[in-house]
């Protein structure tokens, strides 16, 4: 059963603020093996000219899973995630994400097409400060996995 092209541009609530800890962006720094200074020394960070440690690039993924789950879990659209392969991600930043952000996620729907038996879903999450500055858009690309 395909997905509803009609949920394009849906968009739903904004997630909680989700405060973007210190530690948090070490432990995912080592994770992924960013190595520079930034990510761990706020002197380092500083003497580049940030405010804190810089979160590496794709740190926004621990805080736009959730949004995103809001999609995958709406049972109008259907998905069945047991079917989900992880197709596309893409990040757009406006500035780097701090230690100390206070941060939310609004999600929408931007794409559902149909190929091969296959749905594909893309979803497009805004990343902002509580006060409502932009800091990074994140694309995300799910296959949902025809049958057969």
């Amino acid at each position: 059963m395909s997905l509803d092209p009609s949920f394009v541009g849906r968009t739903y609530p904004p997630t909680p603020s989700y405060e973007v800890g210190r530690e948090k962006i070490r432990e995912f720094a080592a994770a992924v093996g960013a190595v520079h200074p930034a990510h761990t020394d706020p002197d380092a960070a500083r003497a580049l000219g940030h405010p804190d440690i810089v979160a590496p690039p794709t740190f926004p993924i621990v805080m736009t899973m959730s949004a995103g789950a809001q999609i995958i879990e709406d049972p109008a659209l259907g998905i069945d995630y047991s079917r989900v392969v992880h197709g596309d991600q893409r990040f757009s930043y406006t500035r780097p994400v701090y230690a100390g952000d206070r941060l939310t996620c609004v999600c929408s729907v931007e794409d559902v097409t149909s190929r091969g038996g296959h749905d594909f879903v893309t979803t497009r999450t805004e990343v902002a400060t509580e006060d409502g500055e932009a800091v990074v858009t994140v694309w995300s690309k799910l296959v949902v996995r025809g049958e057969g």
